[in-house]
Protein backbone atom coordinates (compact mmCIF):
# COMPACT_ATOMS: atom_id res chain seq x y z
CA UNK A 1 0.00 0.00 0.00
CA UNK A 2 0.99 3.68 -0.88
CA UNK A 3 3.08 5.43 1.92
CA UNK A 4 3.18 2.75 4.82
CA UNK A 5 7.13 1.67 3.39
CA UNK A 6 8.44 4.32 5.88
CA UNK A 7 6.04 2.99 8.68
CA UNK A 8 6.77 -0.69 8.18
CA UNK A 9 10.53 0.19 8.29
CA UNK A 10 10.25 1.71 11.45
CA UNK A 11 8.51 -1.07 13.28
CA UNK A 12 10.90 -3.31 11.40
CA UNK A 13 13.76 -1.23 13.32
CA UNK A 14 12.06 -1.30 16.46
CA UNK A 15 10.89 -4.69 16.48
CA UNK A 16 14.44 -5.12 16.08
CA UNK A 17 15.64 -3.28 18.67
CA UNK A 18 13.46 -5.34 21.00
CA UNK A 19 14.62 -8.81 20.33
CA UNK A 20 18.16 -7.06 20.64
CA UNK A 21 17.80 -5.84 24.14
CA UNK A 22 16.19 -9.17 25.19
CA UNK A 23 19.29 -10.98 24.46
CA UNK A 24 20.98 -8.16 25.87
CA UNK A 25 19.54 -8.31 29.62
CA UNK A 26 19.21 -12.15 29.70
CA UNK A 27 22.92 -12.30 28.87
CA UNK A 28 23.60 -9.83 31.63
CA UNK A 29 21.64 -11.66 34.10
CA UNK A 30 23.55 -15.26 33.23
CA UNK A 31 27.15 -14.08 33.59
CA UNK A 32 26.46 -13.13 37.25
CA UNK A 33 24.67 -16.48 37.73
CA UNK A 34 28.18 -17.20 39.95
CA UNK A 35 28.03 -14.04 41.75
CA UNK A 36 24.68 -14.65 42.71
CA UNK A 37 25.02 -17.80 44.05
CA UNK A 38 27.74 -17.42 46.40
CA UNK A 39 25.56 -13.89 47.70
CA UNK A 40 22.92 -16.53 48.29
CA UNK A 41 24.88 -19.39 49.90
CA UNK A 42 23.18 -21.81 47.68
CA UNK A 43 24.25 -25.00 46.95
CA UNK A 44 24.22 -26.42 43.55
CA UNK A 45 21.29 -28.18 43.57
CA UNK A 46 19.11 -25.41 45.03
CA UNK A 47 20.81 -23.07 42.64
CA UNK A 48 19.47 -25.74 40.52
CA UNK A 49 16.31 -25.80 41.06
CA UNK A 50 16.09 -21.92 41.79
CA UNK A 51 17.28 -21.13 38.11
CA UNK A 52 13.83 -23.27 37.17
CA UNK A 53 11.96 -20.54 38.36
CA UNK A 54 13.00 -18.95 34.92
CA UNK A 55 11.74 -21.74 33.03
CA UNK A 56 9.14 -22.27 35.46
CA UNK A 57 7.98 -18.56 34.25
CA UNK A 58 8.29 -18.87 31.01
CA UNK A 59 6.77 -21.75 29.83
CA UNK A 60 3.70 -21.03 32.14
CA UNK A 61 3.39 -17.20 30.36
CA UNK A 62 4.50 -18.42 27.09
CA UNK A 63 1.43 -20.55 26.73
CA UNK A 64 -0.80 -17.33 28.37
CA UNK A 65 0.54 -14.95 26.21
CA UNK A 66 -0.69 -15.63 22.81
CA UNK A 67 -4.55 -14.90 24.27
CA UNK A 68 -3.03 -11.51 25.76
CA UNK A 69 -1.92 -10.38 22.68
CA UNK A 70 -5.27 -11.03 21.16
CA UNK A 71 -7.21 -9.42 23.28
CA UNK A 72 -4.54 -6.25 23.87
CA UNK A 73 -2.81 -6.35 20.64
CA UNK A 74 1.15 -7.59 19.99
CA UNK A 75 2.62 -4.62 20.22
CA UNK A 76 0.95 -3.26 23.95
CA UNK A 77 2.04 -6.54 24.97
CA UNK A 78 5.69 -6.31 23.89
CA UNK A 79 5.80 -2.72 25.78
CA UNK A 80 4.86 -4.18 28.61
CA UNK A 81 6.77 -6.99 28.69
CA UNK A 82 9.76 -4.81 28.60
CA UNK A 83 9.18 -3.18 30.96
CA UNK A 84 8.74 -5.84 33.35
CA UNK A 85 11.73 -7.53 31.83
CA UNK A 86 13.80 -4.40 32.56
CA UNK A 87 12.88 -4.13 36.07
CA UNK A 88 12.58 -7.69 37.39
CA UNK A 89 16.36 -8.51 36.07
CA UNK A 90 17.29 -5.68 39.14
CA UNK A 91 15.56 -8.51 41.68
CA UNK A 92 18.20 -11.59 42.23
CA UNK A 93 20.44 -10.19 43.71
CA UNK A 94 18.84 -8.00 46.31
CA UNK A 95 17.54 -11.74 47.30
CA UNK A 96 20.12 -13.79 50.05
CA UNK A 97 18.36 -17.45 49.83
CA UNK A 98 17.41 -19.98 46.95
CA UNK A 99 13.98 -19.84 47.41
CA UNK A 100 13.84 -15.95 47.71
CA UNK A 101 16.25 -16.44 44.43
CA UNK A 102 13.62 -18.99 42.96
CA UNK A 103 10.59 -16.37 43.13
CA UNK A 104 12.14 -13.47 41.78
CA UNK A 105 13.30 -15.21 39.17
CA UNK A 106 9.55 -16.69 38.53
CA UNK A 107 9.27 -13.33 37.76
CA UNK A 108 11.64 -12.77 35.36
CA UNK A 109 11.00 -16.26 33.41
CA UNK A 110 7.06 -15.13 33.14
CA UNK A 111 8.66 -11.52 31.67
CA UNK A 112 11.04 -13.01 29.38
CA UNK A 113 8.45 -15.66 28.29
CA UNK A 114 5.73 -12.99 27.07
CA UNK A 115 8.16 -10.63 25.25
CA UNK A 116 9.81 -13.81 23.16
CA UNK A 117 6.12 -14.36 22.56
CA UNK A 118 4.70 -11.01 21.39
CA UNK A 119 7.60 -9.92 19.64
CA UNK A 120 7.64 -12.84 17.47
CA UNK A 121 3.96 -12.55 16.52
CA UNK A 122 4.59 -9.03 15.86
CA UNK A 123 7.44 -10.16 13.58
CA UNK A 124 5.49 -12.83 11.90
CA UNK A 125 2.70 -9.91 10.88
CA UNK A 126 5.46 -7.79 9.90
CA UNK A 127 7.12 -10.19 7.73
CA UNK A 128 3.69 -11.25 5.78
CA UNK A 129 3.20 -7.68 5.13
CA UNK A 130 6.78 -7.05 4.11
CA UNK A 131 6.72 -10.11 1.61
CA UNK A 132 10.08 -10.74 2.31
CA UNK A 133 11.38 -13.82 4.49
CA UNK A 134 13.12 -11.59 7.18
CA UNK A 135 12.20 -12.99 10.34
CA UNK A 136 15.72 -14.56 11.12
CA UNK A 137 17.21 -11.22 10.77
CA UNK A 138 14.83 -10.57 14.25
CA UNK A 139 16.89 -13.45 15.92
CA UNK A 140 20.11 -12.43 14.61
CA UNK A 141 19.64 -9.37 16.71
CA UNK A 142 18.61 -11.53 19.63
CA UNK A 143 22.08 -13.42 19.36
CA UNK A 144 23.98 -10.03 18.45
CA UNK A 145 22.20 -8.28 21.62
CA UNK A 146 23.23 -11.95 23.84
CA UNK A 147 27.01 -11.85 22.45
CA UNK A 148 26.79 -7.60 24.00
CA UNK A 149 25.46 -8.20 27.12
CA UNK A 150 27.72 -11.06 27.71
CA UNK A 151 31.09 -9.42 26.95
CA UNK A 152 30.46 -6.13 28.90
CA UNK A 153 29.00 -8.81 31.51
CA UNK A 154 32.06 -10.25 31.68
CA UNK A 155 34.20 -7.03 31.63
CA UNK A 156 32.51 -5.14 34.33
CA UNK A 157 31.89 -8.30 36.69
CA UNK A 158 35.23 -7.29 37.88
CA UNK A 159 34.50 -3.84 38.84
CA UNK A 160 30.64 -3.93 39.46
CA UNK A 161 28.61 -5.67 42.15
CA UNK A 162 25.85 -7.97 40.80
CA UNK A 163 23.39 -5.52 42.15
CA UNK A 164 24.78 -2.35 40.68
CA UNK A 165 25.60 -4.69 37.54
CA UNK A 166 21.96 -5.77 37.07
CA UNK A 167 20.48 -2.12 37.95
CA UNK A 168 22.11 -0.56 35.21
CA UNK A 169 20.42 -3.21 32.99
CA UNK A 170 17.40 -2.15 34.10
CA UNK A 171 18.18 1.39 33.90
CA UNK A 172 19.47 0.47 30.18
CA UNK A 173 16.48 -1.86 29.28
CA UNK A 174 13.86 0.98 30.35
CA UNK A 175 15.66 3.64 28.30
CA UNK A 176 15.63 1.46 25.46
CA UNK A 177 11.76 1.13 26.16
CA UNK A 178 10.75 4.49 26.62
CA UNK A 179 12.67 5.49 23.34
CA UNK A 180 11.22 2.66 20.85
CA UNK A 181 8.45 1.77 22.78
CA UNK A 182 5.76 4.27 21.53
CA UNK A 183 6.97 3.61 17.84
CA UNK A 184 5.31 0.01 18.25
CA UNK A 185 2.41 1.75 20.37
CA UNK A 186 1.57 4.43 17.87
CA UNK A 187 1.37 1.74 14.84
CA UNK A 188 -1.47 -0.63 14.35
CA UNK A 189 0.10 -3.56 13.30
CA UNK A 190 0.17 -4.36 9.65
CA UNK A 191 -2.35 -5.79 8.01
CA UNK A 192 -0.81 -8.42 5.02
CA UNK A 193 -2.57 -8.79 1.86
CA UNK A 194 -3.57 -12.57 2.74
CA UNK A 195 -5.95 -11.12 5.60
CA UNK A 196 -7.78 -9.87 2.76
CA UNK A 197 -8.01 -12.72 0.02
CA UNK A 198 -6.77 -15.51 2.02
CA UNK A 199 -5.06 -18.08 0.44
CA UNK A 200 -4.92 -21.94 0.34
CA UNK A 201 -3.28 -23.25 3.51
CA UNK A 202 -3.33 -20.53 5.62
CA UNK A 203 -6.44 -20.94 7.12
CA UNK A 204 -8.72 -18.14 9.23
CA UNK A 205 -9.98 -21.01 12.07
CA UNK A 206 -7.73 -23.67 13.60
CA UNK A 207 -9.14 -27.00 12.18
CA UNK A 208 -7.33 -30.11 13.41
CA UNK A 209 -4.67 -30.44 10.89
CA UNK A 210 -3.69 -26.91 11.30
CA UNK A 211 -3.09 -27.43 15.11
CA UNK A 212 -1.09 -30.51 14.01
CA UNK A 213 1.06 -28.28 11.82
CA UNK A 214 1.73 -25.71 14.70
CA UNK A 215 3.10 -28.43 16.64
CA UNK A 216 5.21 -30.22 14.08
CA UNK A 217 6.83 -27.01 13.47
CA UNK A 218 7.13 -26.66 17.27
CA UNK A 219 8.80 -29.86 17.62
CA UNK A 220 11.17 -28.12 14.71
CA UNK A 221 12.04 -25.52 17.04
CA UNK A 222 12.67 -27.69 20.02
CA UNK A 223 15.16 -30.23 18.05
CA UNK A 224 17.10 -26.93 17.29
CA UNK A 225 16.75 -24.97 20.97
CA UNK A 226 17.80 -28.99 22.08
CA UNK A 227 21.20 -28.39 20.67
CA UNK A 228 21.51 -24.82 21.87
CA UNK A 229 21.10 -25.81 25.83
CA UNK A 230 23.13 -28.64 25.30
CA UNK A 231 26.16 -26.65 23.54
CA UNK A 232 25.58 -24.27 26.02
CA UNK A 233 25.78 -26.47 29.19
CA UNK A 234 28.32 -29.35 27.82
CA UNK A 235 30.05 -27.98 24.70
CA UNK A 236 32.91 -26.08 26.59
CA UNK A 237 33.51 -29.37 29.15
CA UNK A 238 33.69 -31.75 26.39
CA UNK A 239 36.22 -29.82 24.77
CA UNK A 240 38.15 -29.88 28.09
CA UNK A 241 37.69 -33.16 29.00
CA UNK A 242 37.63 -35.03 26.25
CA UNK A 243 39.96 -33.35 23.81
CA UNK A 244 42.50 -32.12 26.85
CA UNK A 245 42.31 -27.90 26.30
CA UNK A 246 42.66 -25.62 28.52
CA UNK A 247 39.75 -23.90 30.51
CA UNK A 248 39.97 -20.52 28.15
CA UNK A 249 39.68 -22.71 24.91
CA UNK A 250 37.38 -25.01 26.29
CA UNK A 251 35.60 -21.65 26.88
CA UNK A 252 35.97 -20.74 22.82
CA UNK A 253 33.97 -23.51 21.68
CA UNK A 254 30.37 -22.17 22.66
CA UNK A 255 31.78 -18.59 21.42
CA UNK A 256 32.37 -19.95 17.64
CA UNK A 257 29.26 -21.94 17.51
CA UNK A 258 27.68 -18.88 18.82
CA UNK A 259 29.19 -16.47 16.24
CA UNK A 260 28.52 -18.90 13.43
CA UNK A 261 24.63 -19.14 14.63
CA UNK A 262 24.78 -15.26 14.37
CA UNK A 263 26.13 -15.29 10.89
CA UNK A 264 23.56 -17.65 9.64
CA UNK A 265 20.88 -15.56 10.62
CA UNK A 266 22.10 -12.52 9.28
CA UNK A 267 22.22 -14.02 6.03
CA UNK A 268 18.86 -16.06 6.08
CA UNK A 269 16.85 -13.59 4.89
CA UNK A 270 18.94 -14.21 1.45
CA UNK A 271 18.96 -18.23 1.96
CA UNK A 272 14.99 -18.11 2.61
CA UNK A 273 14.70 -16.16 -0.61
CA UNK A 274 16.93 -18.67 -3.15
CA UNK A 275 15.78 -21.42 -0.92
CA UNK A 276 12.92 -21.18 0.64
CA UNK A 277 11.88 -22.92 3.61
CA UNK A 278 11.64 -26.33 3.04
CA UNK A 279 14.75 -26.28 1.55
CA UNK A 280 16.44 -23.89 4.36
CA UNK A 281 15.43 -26.28 7.50
CA UNK A 282 16.46 -29.62 5.45
CA UNK A 283 19.98 -28.36 4.60
CA UNK A 284 20.11 -26.39 7.94
CA UNK A 285 19.47 -29.59 9.89
CA UNK A 286 21.57 -31.82 7.26
CA UNK A 287 24.34 -29.50 7.67
CA UNK A 288 23.96 -29.39 11.65
CA UNK A 289 23.63 -32.80 12.19
CA UNK A 290 27.04 -33.45 10.03
CA UNK A 291 28.77 -30.47 12.10
CA UNK A 292 27.78 -31.79 15.22
CA UNK A 293 28.69 -35.54 14.37
CA UNK A 294 32.30 -33.97 13.71
CA UNK A 295 32.36 -31.76 16.96
CA UNK A 296 31.13 -35.09 19.00
CA UNK A 297 33.37 -37.54 17.65
CA UNK A 298 36.20 -35.41 15.93
CA UNK A 299 39.78 -36.91 17.76
CA UNK A 300 41.24 -33.40 17.82
CA UNK A 301 40.60 -29.51 19.56
CA UNK A 302 40.17 -27.57 16.24
CA UNK A 303 38.14 -30.32 14.25
CA UNK A 304 36.22 -30.22 17.19
CA UNK A 305 35.42 -25.99 16.92
CA UNK A 306 34.94 -26.42 13.04
CA UNK A 307 32.35 -28.67 14.20
CA UNK A 308 30.62 -26.58 16.49
CA UNK A 309 30.76 -23.55 13.96
CA UNK A 310 29.14 -26.28 11.48
CA UNK A 311 26.42 -27.23 13.81
CA UNK A 312 25.97 -23.48 14.79
CA UNK A 313 25.27 -22.27 10.89
CA UNK A 314 23.29 -25.20 10.56
CA UNK A 315 20.89 -24.78 13.31
CA UNK A 316 20.41 -20.82 13.24
CA UNK A 317 17.78 -20.41 10.59
CA UNK A 318 15.26 -23.31 11.80
CA UNK A 319 13.83 -22.07 14.64
CA UNK A 320 13.11 -18.58 13.01
CA UNK A 321 11.50 -20.66 10.23
CA UNK A 322 9.26 -22.64 12.54
CA UNK A 323 8.07 -19.78 14.85
CA UNK A 324 7.41 -18.02 11.90
CA UNK A 325 5.00 -20.82 10.04
CA UNK A 326 3.42 -21.45 13.21
CA UNK A 327 3.04 -17.86 13.88
CA UNK A 328 1.59 -17.70 10.14
CA UNK A 329 -0.94 -20.59 10.58
CA UNK A 330 -2.01 -19.69 14.62
CA UNK A 331 -1.30 -16.36 15.36
CA UNK A 332 0.07 -15.52 18.66
CA UNK A 333 -0.83 -18.88 19.93
CA UNK A 334 0.70 -20.55 17.10
CA UNK A 335 3.82 -18.52 17.92
CA UNK A 336 2.94 -19.11 21.72
CA UNK A 337 3.06 -22.99 21.17
CA UNK A 338 5.59 -23.24 19.16
CA UNK A 339 7.87 -20.98 21.38
CA UNK A 340 7.18 -23.24 24.42
CA UNK A 341 8.06 -26.70 22.62
CA UNK A 342 11.40 -24.85 21.74
CA UNK A 343 11.72 -23.50 25.48
CA UNK A 344 10.83 -26.78 27.06
CA UNK A 345 13.88 -28.34 24.26
CA UNK A 346 16.49 -26.24 25.61
CA UNK A 347 15.49 -26.95 28.87
CA UNK A 348 15.34 -30.87 28.00
CA UNK A 349 19.11 -31.17 26.32
CA UNK A 350 20.96 -30.10 29.11
CA UNK A 351 19.91 -32.40 32.16
CA UNK A 352 19.43 -35.13 28.78
CA UNK A 353 22.85 -34.95 27.89
CA UNK A 354 24.17 -35.06 31.61
CA UNK A 355 22.12 -38.75 32.21
CA UNK A 356 23.47 -39.91 28.82
CA UNK A 357 26.87 -39.13 29.32
CA UNK A 358 26.91 -40.83 32.72
CA UNK A 359 25.18 -43.54 31.06
CA UNK A 360 27.70 -43.82 27.96
CA UNK A 361 29.64 -40.86 27.40
CA UNK A 362 29.93 -37.30 26.91
CA UNK A 363 30.69 -37.64 23.11
CA UNK A 364 28.03 -40.20 22.64
CA UNK A 365 25.61 -38.45 24.59
CA UNK A 366 26.24 -34.91 22.02
CA UNK A 367 25.47 -36.97 19.18
CA UNK A 368 22.16 -36.87 20.14
CA UNK A 369 22.36 -33.28 18.96
CA UNK A 370 22.98 -34.63 15.74
CA UNK A 371 20.34 -37.08 15.83
CA UNK A 372 17.53 -34.12 16.50
CA UNK A 373 18.90 -32.29 13.62
CA UNK A 374 18.66 -34.83 11.25
CA UNK A 375 14.80 -35.48 12.48
CA UNK A 376 13.83 -31.69 12.27
CA UNK A 377 15.22 -31.70 8.76
CA UNK A 378 13.53 -35.04 8.16
CA UNK A 379 10.24 -33.31 9.71
CA UNK A 380 10.63 -30.50 7.47
CA UNK A 381 11.14 -32.33 4.49
CA UNK A 382 7.74 -34.47 5.11
CA UNK A 383 6.00 -31.13 6.01
CA UNK A 384 6.91 -29.76 2.42
CA UNK A 385 6.27 -32.74 0.44
CA UNK A 386 3.07 -33.29 2.08
CA UNK A 387 2.45 -29.13 1.46
CA UNK A 388 2.85 -30.16 -2.12
CA UNK A 389 0.38 -32.89 -2.56
CA UNK A 390 -2.07 -30.28 -0.93
CA UNK A 391 -1.58 -28.08 -3.46
CA UNK A 392 -1.25 -30.22 -6.21
CA UNK A 393 -4.70 -31.98 -5.07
Amino acid sequence: MPGNGSSLTRLRIALTVFFALDGFVFAGWVVRIPAIKAQTGASASALGLALLGVSAGAVITMTLTGRLCRRYGNHQVTVVCAVLLSLSVALPPLTHSALALGLVLLLFGAAYGGINVAFNSAAVELVAALRRPVMPSFHAAFSLGGMVGAGLGGLVAGALSPTRHLLLLTLVGLLVTAAVGPTLLRHEPPAPPERDAPTEGAPRRLDGRTRALVIVFGLIAGCTAYGEGALADWGALHLEQDLHASAGAAAVGYSCFALAMTVGRLSGTTLLERLGQTRTVVAGGTTAAAGMLLGALAPSFWAALLGYAITGIGLANLFPVAVERAGALAGPDGVATASTLGYGGMLLGPPAIGFMADWFSLPAALTSVAVLAAVAAAVGALVGASARRTAGG
